[in-house]
């Protein structure tokens, strides 16, 4: 897909790392997307305008990844109708439990789908997921995805079985 699906937005350049794995999960899936820092609290206004023209823009999912506070996800929900996806994002204080919590327990009305502490790659495979209701070249990926996957958990299973048989030997 050429067209921009999918903004992954993030309170500030600290959250790239954690939110990189998320562009490169999408990248996998080859669904377009844009990166942009928009932060709840320093850049409002910013962060309001980016959550009232996704659509507009031709987004069908937000990701928003998050630390301390994490405002972020649930300010972005509230100003759009897209489905929004909240990264918690692991922080020295607290270890992301702050995060985990904030993006979770949004109020009724304005949900956010949450995925674990830094788990942005699960976050893209949603949104993929969200996306494949209407595009059948990215369901067909994930229906690989999801065989090419059980088929390497079945062949290190089996390596590992053949390493402790050959021992017991």
């Amino acid at each position: 897909m050429n067209r921009m699906l999918v903004g992954i937005i993030m309170g500030s350049e600290s959250d790239l790392p954690v939110m990189k794995k998320a562009s490169d999960t999408l990248l996998q899936f080859e669904v377009a997307h844009e990166i942009r820092i928009v932060s709840a609290h320093r850049t409002v206004h910013e962060m309001i305008s980016y959550g009232e023209g996704a659509k507009e823009r031709g987004l069908e999912v937000i990701i928003a990844g998050a630390g301390g506070a994490a405002h972020l996800p649930g300010m972005i929900a509230s100003v759009t109708l897209l489905p929004v996806i909240g990264v918690p994002i692991k922080t020295s204080s607290l270890d992301g439990v702050d995060s985990l919590l904030s993006i979770a327990q949004m109020p009724s009305g304005i949900p956010v789908a949450t995925v674990a502490i830094n788990g942005s790659a699960n976050a893209a495979i949603l949104a993929c997921q969200i996306l494949a209701i209407k595009y059948q070249e990215i369901l067909s990926k994930l229906e690989y995805y999801r065989v090419d996957m059980r088929g390497k958990v079945i062949a290190s299973a089996e390596k590992v079985e053949e390493e402790l048989n050959a021992k017991k030997s």
